[in-house]
C-alpha cells in the first residue's frame, strides 16, 4: 500500500512539473471519520475553482439536493453535477466542500450528520 502511495505521488509530481504548474504537490491519505461515516480518501489539492451555481432544481418531496462540486483528478479539476439524496430522518445533509488548511485544500465528501 505504501508503494502505491509513493507511485501516485511521483506521478502527480511529474505531471505538475511537466505542465509548469507551481502549485503544491497533491497527495492522498486515508482518513477514518467517527461512526457512522465510512473511511474516506482525503484529497489535498491546489485551490479549487469557484463553485459553479448553474443547477436549477425543483424541490422533490422526501429528498434533498446535493449540489455539484469540483473534483480533483490528480491533475485538474472536473465538475461533478449535483444529485438527489433521499432524506434520512434525524439527520441533515452537509454537501461536499473544500476546507483550506496550512498544507493545502482538503476535500470533504457530502455526508449525513445527526441533527
Amino acid at each position: 500500500m505504501k508503494t502505491h502511495h509513493l507511485l501516485v505521488i511521483a506521478c502527480v509530481a511529474s505531471a505538475l512539473l511537466a505542465t509548469g504548474c507551481t502549485e503544491r504537490v497533491v497527495r492522498e491519505r486515508t482518513v477514518v471519520e467517527p461512526a457512522p461515516a465510512p473511511a474516506v480518501v482525503e484529497v489535498i489539492a491546489p485551490q479549487p475553482p469557484p463553485v459553479r451555481v448553474v443547477e436549477t432544481v425543483t424541490p422533490r418531496p422526501g429528498y434533498v439536493w446535493a449540489r455539484g462540486y469540483w473534483r480533483w483528478t490528480g491533475t485538474r479539476y472536473v465538475w461533478q453535477p449535483g444529485h438527489w439524496e433521499a432524506v434520512r430522518p434525524g439527520y441533515r445533509y452537509v454537501p461536499a466542500h473544500y476546507v483550506r488548511r496550512n498544507d493545502g485544500w482538503h476535500f470533504k465528501v457530502g455526508i449525513w450528520v445527526q441533527g
